[in-house]
């Protein structure tokens, strides 16, 4: 059985207090479970027998009223009824601790994963489904409860368990105390040969029900695609193959559980039946008595019940085991975008950055296999200049300005912020100068000023108001029904493009970062909604160091340099007239634009 599930111990020793006190129950528990059969071979043999008092048993004459076989019983039989109770009292609180500090490592253990999930690239999260993600952080952390009080402890608790019943039964009989073990390498094969299938087809299992979630999740957030093309019956029947595949893998896995279990169950009898045998000649012969026979056979079932505890262990171990490998799936991902040792924050001027950017020989591509979609890329941008770039679809825009905030790092070259290799600095103290207003706006179904504030927690509620009036939108946020408190729906569905678009601009404008990425901000709108967005959009560049992706010539015709793309080369730069006073890919852009009836074409 491999090991590599331990990686997770890290995991469970913030929780050791917990942890120790569980165990001490366990022992307390075990203890009792030891005494709880005594009672019984007592009563046969002093009561019911009337044999007299020999050996350790003595000490039960000085009982009051111990000489008396009724006062005996009585006395034997409320003993009974204390083990009961005493049992079932730690073994209840047990439980009730250990489901609290299970619960908490699962939540600590989910945190955990969530926070890595967060600070993996964009890389990563394009290659996965968020459903998947979601449901390793919210299902599969729970591996870590399931390994610790559903494997490690109970397996703990069995090996207690059987070391002391075993020294029971072997001062009661040595003989049938050794034959009572000739079952423990059988269910050793059994656990040998059943855990792997067990193991599989549970992980595949989980890997089908990721799968379901992942398609729920894509669906129910593309409803309206969905919908309009009448595609219901098509992802319904897409839903109804990933089931019958989930439901295929849990029936063999429950399969395989059930043959393990009557494996097991058949080997504890065979084991009892053997051991009845034997006893039984023994008692014939006088070598037993049948009060110890009785307690013996009562012991066996304790000492076979760890075992098999231990045995069906494997099948729980099975699932813990398929989520902990979904579980580290995630941790063991290599971060592709990490801090160096040592990084320190980005150095400032006048505790602010200058917003000077320049990428130096910068080749980018997505993966191993794939061609560069970036190609010796070299561009500077000084502070407070508007930098257009333009390009036809693919040509590499949105990658380059993706490399400014480091969401990837370039395959050669290097991108410098301040004359400092970002690379060198703080990803949190880069990122918070850089300010983005993208095509899609991200909104969170948080408060209107929530979202406003979202780069700036700290904001104060008179500069969220300020900074909705230079984004033109404290007009419709007075015409909600709880103004800045409203809450507005997943991604912002209660809004209009426009709306969003501006709220996404305010959030810019409060964050105060010298440097503005603008995503084609406005391509998703009609020509009249830019036009108001336009007067929003110029007093955020104000005085910053911008990147604008536009298809549109009327957002860029004001920038100071443009930087044409194509097929991931810088082909021209150049203002908007140097580049049409000559033959260039810019010029014919130009033309295209204006030789259109829809003065709003792309380029």
């Amino acid at each position: 059985m491999k090991l590599w599930w331990l990686r997770l111990t890290p995991y469970t020793l913030a929780h050791w207090r917990g942890l120790t006190f569980v165990m001490l129950l366990m022992l307390v528990n075990v203890g009792l479970n030891v005494l709880k059969p005594w009672p019984l071979k007592l009563i046969i043999d002093y009561v019911l027998g009337k044999q007299s008092f020999s050996g350790g048993d003595v000490w039960l004459k000085t009982l009051p009223g111990g000489e008396s076989s009724s006062q005996l019983l009585g006395w034997l039989v409320g003993a009974t009824i204390i083990l009961f109770l005493a049992s079932e009292g730690v073994r209840l609180i047990q439980e009730y601790v250990g489901a609290g500090v299970g619960s908490q490592m699962g939540y600590n253990l989910g945190a955990v994963l969530f926070d890595r999930l967060q600070r993996l690239s964009l890389r990563f999260h394009n290659q996965q489904h968020a459903g998947d993600l979601v449901r390793r952080v919210m299902t599969d952390s729970n591996c870590i409860r399931d390994l610790v009080m559903g494997v490690f402890l109970p397996v703990l608790t069995s090996l207690v368990s059987l070391v002391a019943m075993f020294a029971v039964l072997w001062q009661l009989n040595h003989l049938l105390s050794l034959l009572s073990l000739l079952v423990a390498p059988l269910i050793v094969i059994l656990i040998w040969v059943f855990n792997q299938p067990m193991t599989e087809r549970t992980y595949q299992h989980q890997r089908f029900e990721g799968e379901i979630m992942a398609l729920s999740e894509q669906t129910l957030t593309a409803l309206p695609v969905i919908q309009a093309f009448g595609r219901e019956a098509h992802e319904d029947e897409r839903f109804r193959y990933l089931s019958r595949k989930a439901l295929q893998a849990y029936m063999g896995a429950i399969l395989a559980q059930m043959q393990f279990k009557f494996g097991v169950s058949g080997v504890s009898a065979v084991g009892t039946a053997v051991i009845m045998l034997i006893g039984g000649f023994q008692v014939l012969n006088g070598s037993l008595s049948i009060g110890s026979l009785l307690v013996f056979l009562s012991y066996l079932a304790s000492l076979y019940k760890p075992m098999e505890t231990l045995a069906y262990i494997s099948s729980g171990f099975a699932a813990a085991a398929a989520s902990a490998r979904r579980v580290l799936e995630v941790l063991d991902t290599k971060d592709e975008v990490r801090e160096v040792p040592g990084a320190k924050p980005l150095i400032l001027q006048s505790d602010r950055a200058r917003g000077h950017v320049c990428l130096e020989g910068v080749t980018f591509g997505y993966g191993p296999g794939y061609p560069p979609v970036l190609q010796d890329i070299t561009l500077e941008a000084r502070p407070g200049e508007i930098i257009a770039l333009v390009g036809p679809t693919g040509a590499g825009k949105s990658t380059l300005v993706s490399l400014i905030p480091r969401f990837f790092d370039p395959w050669q070259g290097r991108v410098l912020f301040d004359g400092v290799d970002i690379r060198d600095v703080q990803l949190k103290s880069l990122r918070s100068q850089i300010a983005l207003v993208l095509q899609e706006p991200f909104l969170l179904p948080l408060t209107i000023a929530e979202n406003i504030a979202y780069g700036r927690p700290g904001a104060s509620q008179e500069e969220i108001v300020a900074a909705a009036r230079a984004a033109n939108a404290e007009a419709f946020i007075q015409r909600l029904p709880q103004g800045y408190d409203t809450v507005i729906g997943e991604w912002g569905a209660t809004l209009s493009g426009g709306e969003k678009q501006r709220l996404a601009i305010g959030r810019a404008l409060l964050k105060v970062a010298p440097v503005l990425i603008l995503d084609e901000p406005t391509s998703a709108l009609d020509a009249r909604t830019e036009a108001m967005l336009l007067d929003a959009l110029e007093r955020l560049m104000a005085g910053r160091t911008t990147f604008i992706i536009a298809h549109r010539l009327s957002t860029i015709q004001q920038a100071d340099r443009i930087v044409v793309l194509d097929r991931g080369r810088v082909v021209e730069i150049g203002t908007h007239e140097e580049l049409l006073a000559g033959s260039s890919h810019y010029k014919r852009l130009y033309k295209l634009h204006f030789g259109s009836a829809s003065p709003s074409v792309e380029i």
